[in-house]
């Protein structure tokens, strides 16, 4: 028997990892793991829990910067919960029966929102609504897309203004892998690396382009990004592909097509092409999706890879600094573009106002968010008049790994327990003198996200803590609510007499507590009669609403493996397992 555990280990973990416990049932794979010290730690590599949960739970977490844990949440994962609070107008926060609190058009903590018999994976915010997948690839959505614009009930779905009131699936022919929300559009990326653009959500379309047709790495999707109102891609070989859905080209394309089915003549059809709910099935909404063509995104300038320094005490590896420099990540704003390279160099990209301007603009690159020694010359790392000490120690290495942006804001972050985060506007400045703002209460905190709102923010840390910050926002802090906070403490009023001149005894909170300086963390036992330990593992936020994936760490012991793997919605042959 030793012999024949001496030859198994000696065999190249390879073999292992990518050709025998992928075949193996996770019972038995995790049995194999308490039979010896070499099989335990090869069993709980991260890598392969990483592999393995986005093959059986749709779940990649490339919406955070998370390196670990994946084991943690795979044997948790059959039963998230999603949160929602802030404001409730258009439907946004899809509860029928909201709690009645001190504010009359929000709900200032978070609150379960039930989606019988789904499993959300990820959830992502649009500007009046939210979207989000499930371990099936199917998405769900409430609110409404766009509340600018009008809808009587009998239109359909096809119109941008329908509200949906309750969670709702789009029947789509394909499955999905991400999403990402402007303000009042949606871009998507299926299973099969297809683009797809929500303009409404009863008639989405997807883009049909040489430039993303999968030929090669240059013309292979990685990411989506919506900006406030544009998407975006980014390829596998680091190229950024932009097009606007609410301008130019492929607005004209969107227009006609629209009058096209609004004017068919046969009426069975000009319903199914409306997207109206069929009453037999009504949490479900009909898409009637079409293919995009004769209008190709446009290609940005590659970034100047030549000219970029070479960052030091970044701590990657050898291997790692031998690569060629490239985008790895891109985040969305308003008419900009930030860029993250595989090296940790930030970059933004300008003037993005449409296909005529965007020739103006160049990738800029952002020195103090990048550079270790051009960021310790920051001022919350030196000594201040008030002390012999800096505010906040300057860490030992950076290399910046994830980013998130919104409107006119975004965050550059790295990960560990040392992790530095660092936030920025776009209206920053020459690069060379952009500085970051830095909040002392997020550093060291191991962030692996941040969320943004329109003026409320989230981080979320690799340790199931989600912290907010920024403006009330008709409760989009999700503290609590400000009349039963104790004076003084963050999402509260400050004093008996300023709550007293903010509250009316009947109509409730007529002006809002101050702002929340200090990131403060968020409670999911609202309204339980015992606290119970939860685990946040996914947050979203825009306009004036937050939303939460939460798992309940008070449950008992972990579902079984092989009763995660029956009911987590994909098997081996299904289009999502790859």
């Amino acid at each position: 028997m030793d012999k024949g555990f001496l030859s198994l280990t000696g065999l190249p973990v390879e073999l292992f990892l990518d050709g025998i416990f992928p075949y193996l049932p996770v019972p038995d794979l995790l049995r194999l793991g308490s039979t010896n010290k070499f099989f335990n730690s090869l069993t709980n590599d991260e890598a392969y829990w990483h592999r393995r949960i986005q093959e059986d739970f749709n779940f990649s977490g490339s919406d955070t910067a998370r390196k670990t844990g994946w084991k943690f949440l795979y044997k948790r994962l059959s039963n998230p919960h999603v949160y929602v609070w802030g404001e409730k107008s258009q439907g946004r926060l899809g509860l029928s029966d909201p709690p009645k609190t001190s504010i009359r058009d929000g709900v200032p903590y978070p609150v379960r929102l039930n989606i019988p018999g789904v499993r959300i994976v990820s959830l992502v915010a649009g500007g009046m609504s939210f979207h989000a997948i499930d371990s099936r690839g199917d998405v769900y959505v409430w609110g409404v897309l766009n509340g600018e614009t009008f809808a009587l009930r009998n239109d359909g779905f096809a119109e941008p203004g329908q509200r949906a009131e309750r969670p709702m699936r789009l029947n789509l022919p394909t499955k999905f892998r991400s999403l990402s929300c402007g303000r009042l559009h949606t871009t998507a990326l299926d299973a099969a690396s297809q683009i797809w653009t929500f303009t409404s959500w009863g008639r989405p379309f997807r883009l049909s382009s040489s430039l993303v047709d999968k030929s090669s790495p240059d013309t292979t999707p990685v990411q989506v990004e919506s900006g406030w109102t544009f998407s975006s891609v980014l390829t596998q070989s680091g190229d950024v592909l932009v097009y606007w859905p609410f301008g130019d080209t492929m607005k004209n394309i969107i227009d006609q097509k629209n009058e096209e089915l609004n004017n068919i003549e046969n009426v069975e059809l000009k319903n199914v092409a409306k997207a109206r709910i069929n009453q037999n099935d009504p949490s479900v909404i009909p898409c009637y999706w079409w293919v995009m063509h004769g209008a190709d995104p446009v290609r940005l300038p590659a970034i100047p890879a030549e000219n970029l320094p070479v960052l030091r005490k970044t701590g990657l590896t050898q291997d790692q600094l031998d690569e060629e420099i490239k985008l790895v990540k891109i985040a969305g704003m308003d008419n900009c573009i930030i860029g993250l390279t595989n090296k940790g160099h930030v970059l933004r990209y300008e003037r993005l106002t449409g296909e005529d301007a965007y020739q103006q603009g160049t990738w800029e690159y952002l020195p103090y968010f990048s550079d270790l020694e051009r960021l310790r010359e920051h001022g919350m790392y030196r000594p201040s008049e008030e002390s012999d000490t800096p505010r906040v120690s300057p860490p030992e290495t950076l290399c910046i790994s994830h980013i998130s942006a919104s409107f006119e804001t975004f965050f550059a972050y790295s990960t560990g327990t040392s992790s530095t985060v660092l936030m920025g506007k776009v209206a920053g400045g020459a690069p060379d003198s952009f500085l970051p703002t830095i909040i002392p209460e997020l550093q060291n905190r191991s962030v692996i996200s941040v969320v943004l709102g329109d003026y409320h923010y989230g981080a979320l840390t690799n340790t199931g803590k989600l912290l907010t910050w920024g403006a009330f926002s008709k409760g989009a802090l999700g503290l609590g609510d400000p009349t039963l906070i104790p004076l003084g403490q963050p999402g509260g009023y400050m004093n008996e007499q300023q709550r007293r001149g903010s509250v009316h005894p009947h109509h409730g909170i007529m002006r809002p507590p101050p702002d929340v300086r200090v990131p403060t963390e968020v409670r999911f036992d609202h309204g339980e009669r015992k606290k119970r330990e939860k685990y946040c593992f996914g947050a979203a936020a825009l306009g004036w609403h937050t939303g939460a994936l939460v798992i309940d760490l008070d449950v008992g012991a972990p579902p079984s493996m092989t009763s995660m793997i029956m009911t987590s919605g994909c098997t081996r042959s299904t289009s999502l397992c790859v």
